[in-house]
Parts: C-alpha cells; sequence; structure tokens
C-alpha cells in the first residue's frame, strides 16, 4: 500500500501526471562540530526575565541532542536549572566564569566571556 500523506507534499493539491514526483520537506541533518571547533560565547542576560539574570551561552554549531547533552551537564555542575533550544544554553543565575572554565575543561578552547 503507498502512503499518499498529503501534509508531506509542497505546493501540489494534485496532479494528472503519472511520473510526476512531490517535492517533500526535509531537513538537511546537522553535523555536530568538534568541540575545538565550536566558537561559543558566554555572556549575562536580563532581557524579558523580569529582571532575574541568566547566563546565555550562544554559537553552538551541531545536532539539538548534544546541545541538550551539553546544557544538561553544565546546569548538573553549576546546581542550577536551565534550558537548551534554539541553539543557545541558558543556565539561571550568574556563572559566567565558572562555565567559561567548564567548558574550557570539556575541550570548548574557542569560548569567550563577552560583556
Amino acid at each position: 500500500m503507498k502512503t499518499n500523506d498529503w501534509k508531506s507534499r509542497l505546493n501540489v493539491v494534485y496532479s494528472t501526471n503519472p511520473d510526476f514526483g512531490y517535492e517533500n520537506e526535509e531537513e538537511p541533518e546537522q553535523v555536530t562540530l568538534p568541540p575545538s571547533q565550536q566558537k561559543l560565547r558566554v555572556q549575562l542576560d536580563r532581557k524579558n526575565r523580569g529582571g532575574k539574570v541568566v547566563t546565555l551561552i550562544t554559537g553552538f554549531v551541531g545536532t539539538e541532542d548534544e546541545l541538550k547533552e551539553l546544557g544538561k551537564l553544565l546546569k548538573s555542575k553549576c546546581g542550577v536549572g536551565g534550558a537548551a533550544k534554539d541553539n543557545e544554553i541558558i543556565i539561571q543565575g550568574d556563572f559566567k566564569l565558572k562555565i567559561v572554565e567548564l567548558l574550557r575543561k570539556e575541550g570548548f578552547t574557542q569560548t569567550k566571556p563577552v560583556g
């Protein structure tokens, strides 16, 4: 039985051509760079957070799973909560220097604090 998933087709509702190939939306799989090639930026942020300070790590290039693993490691080492999504990691509180030190120990040599 053919799979006729109309939601995955783009820009075509129906075609009478029997050889017509539907375009399916496929995202290319992102490759995670090795830690030594990652250019991470660590900064403090207060915007849209009710005046509370968070440490923001941006510039991660890789899969969502790798990002979440790194976020989980940093949250556990700092003993606080946070989130990892949209290629950035948010750690609750002011842990900028500690996070830079932890990232360098993990092999992220091009990490730099901002601001």
